[in-house]
């Protein structure tokens, strides 16, 4: 089987993981790196070209793309999907779980636990701030842009005043299209979530996430956090199931809190990381091309081409 992960280089771990595994099945593997493609548009003839080269001939494509290329990466993706390639996850699941207010109302619509989320413009006066704190119990309450990602973008206010001036920076940041979420603080989570790694509808690896001390709220690896495999519940799994199917994604990680009310989704990651190999002793990678394996010759799943 020919497959290309579309990836911004070999040098990624996660990447450097799904070739081993690949090439250790007997595959003919490849990474292209999809900001240097330009998508060719014309009737009946979908291209995707690299150094003047047409790329096609692929089997199966595995997307790896950064969210900070989240709207380009996206449509090289819906050019090999037009070509009838099967993509382990397609170019709208990739938009739609970017997107964190998309993707909250989305876990919301298929009755999956979420912290309480309130979605703002941004330049709000202080009494409307005041009212949107109280509504979500705070202070504290988590203020977050709808762009960020590894933990980046996501503040804890933990007065009202806090929440004022964090508002007000977000909004002269990021000027016009500014998306701001404020969701309620879960107290009892103690900087801590769970990251459950689905392929396929089954979760094949989980961790618990902690972060490095008792004044950081975010437990992401990225910032410094540390895991250890844990044991799902009945529920949780059920919960990452659920939220990885309500997003259309066949392959991705899935962020929960325990919450006195069970099981909370904070978000649905399309291009999960490799961490979770190392601290849970599982071959995550070898799960993915198995996927591939099975799903492949079956051509693209059937969904809505485009964002």
């Amino acid at each position: 089987m020919r497959i290309a992960i579309l990836s911004k280089g070999p040098a990624n771990v996660s990447t450097k993981r799904l070739m081993e595994e690949a090439k250790k099945r007997g595959h003919e593997v490849e990474v292209i790196n999809y900001a240097e493609c330009e998508a060719r548009i014309e009737k009946s003839n979908p291209v995707v070209m690299l150094d003047g080269i047409a790329l096609k001939g692929y089997d199966a494509i595995i997307p790896r793309i950064a969210a900070s290329y989240t709207r380009y990466g996206s449509a090289i993706v819906r050019q090999f999907e037009m070509q009838g390639i099967f993509t382990t996850a397609s170019s709208i699941a990739i938009v739609r779980s970017r997107d964190k207010l998309r993707a909250t109302q989305l876990l919301a619509r298929a009755g999956i636990g979420i912290p309480k989320t309130i979605f703002s413009r941004g330049m709000l006066d202080p009494e409307e701030i005041d009212k949107l704190v109280e509504s979500l119990k705070g202070p504290p309450i988590i203020i977050k842009l709808a762009s960020g990602t590894h933990g980046r973008g996501v503040v804890l206010a933990e007065t009202r005043k806090a929440a004022r001036s964090v508002l007000q920076g977000f909004y002269l940041m990021e000027q016009e299209g500014t998306n701001i979420l404020l969701q309620e603080f879960i107290e009892e989570s103690a900087g801590s979530d769970i990251r459950a790694y689905v392929v396929g509808g089954k979760v094949v690896a989980s961790m618990k996430r902690q972060s490095v001390s008792g004044d950081e709220f975010r437990s992401n690896i990225h910032q410094g956090g540390t895991g250890k495999a844990i044991k799902l519940t009945d529920e949780e799994r059920r919960f990452a199931i659920k939220a990885a199917k309500a997003m259309g994604l066949s392959i991705c990680g899935v962020d929960m809190l325990r919450s006195k009310r069970g099981p909370l989704v904070l978000e649905v990651n399309s291009s999960p990381g490799s961490a979770i190999e190392q601290i849970t002793g599982r071959n995550v990678a070898e799960k993915v091309i198995e996927y591939v394996e099975q799903n492949a010759k079956g051509g693209r799943k059937k969904d809505r081409v485009g964002a």
